[in-house]
C-alpha cells in the first residue's frame, strides 16, 4: 500500500482553537455562553462596565422548571448602592441580549474590577488636499480608484508618522 502524500496543513483561526479551551474554562464558572463576558460592554453599557464585571452564572436545580439563573457580578465599593437599584434594568438588558429568560437576579460582590482597555479613537480622515499631495508623489495609476485608495493609505501613513 502507498503512502498518501501529505496534505498540507491550512492555518485554523485562533479563535477555532482558544474558544474551545476558554468556553471550557467559563463552563466551570456556570457561564454556557461565553458572550456575556466577552460582550458585557455591549450587554450593560458603557458606564456600568467600567465598574462591573460578570463572575458566575448559578443556575437553579434541573427540577424546578420556572426557575432562573443568579448572575453574579463584582462591583467597586461605593457603587455597589447604584448597581443595587439599576439591578432589574441589568437583568433586562442581560435577557434581550440572549432573547430568553436565563438571569432572574444579580447577587452583588464587591472588589476590584479589572480594568478595560479603552477602543482606540477613529482615526481621523485624511484631506482632500492631503489625498492630492500624497497622490502627485505617487506617480501615474491606470485606475483611478486604487490611485485614490494608495494616496489615501499614504496620506494616512504620513499623518501617523507625524503622531
Amino acid at each position: 500500500m502507498a503512502a498518501s502524500p501529505k496534505r498540507p496543513r491550512n492555518a485554523a483561526p485562533l479563535a477555532d482553537l482558544v474558544g474551545k479551551t476558554v468556553g471550557d474554562a467559563f463552563a466551570r464558572q456556570g457561564f454556557a455562553a461565553v458572550e456575556i463576558v466577552t460582550h458585557w460592554q455591549e450587554i450593560v453599557g458603557d458606564d456600568l462596565a467600567k465598574r462591573s464585571e460578570p463572575i458566575k452564572l448559578a443556575w437553579p436545580r434541573r427540577d424546578d422548571p420556572d426557575s432562573v439563573g443568579v448572575l453574579q457580578i463584582r462591583v467597586e465599593g461605593a457603587y455597589a448602592l447604584e448597581i443595587q437599584h439599576l439591578q432589574p434594568v441589568i437583568v433586562e438588558r442581560v435577557n434581550r441580549y440572549f432573547g430568553w429568560r436565563c438571569v432572574g437576579r444579580l447577587a452583588i460582590r464587591q472588589g476590584p474590577v479589572a480594568s478595560r482597555r479603552k477602543r482606540p479613537a477613529p482615526r481621523k480622515e485624511p484631506t482632500a488636499e492631503e489625498v492630492g499631495k500624497a497622490r502627485q508623489a505617487i506617480g501615474k495609476f491606470e485606475d483611478d480608484a486604487l490611485a485614490h485608495s494608495v494616496a489615501r493609505l499614504g496620506a494616512l501613513i504620513k499623518d501617523r508618522g507625524r503622531k
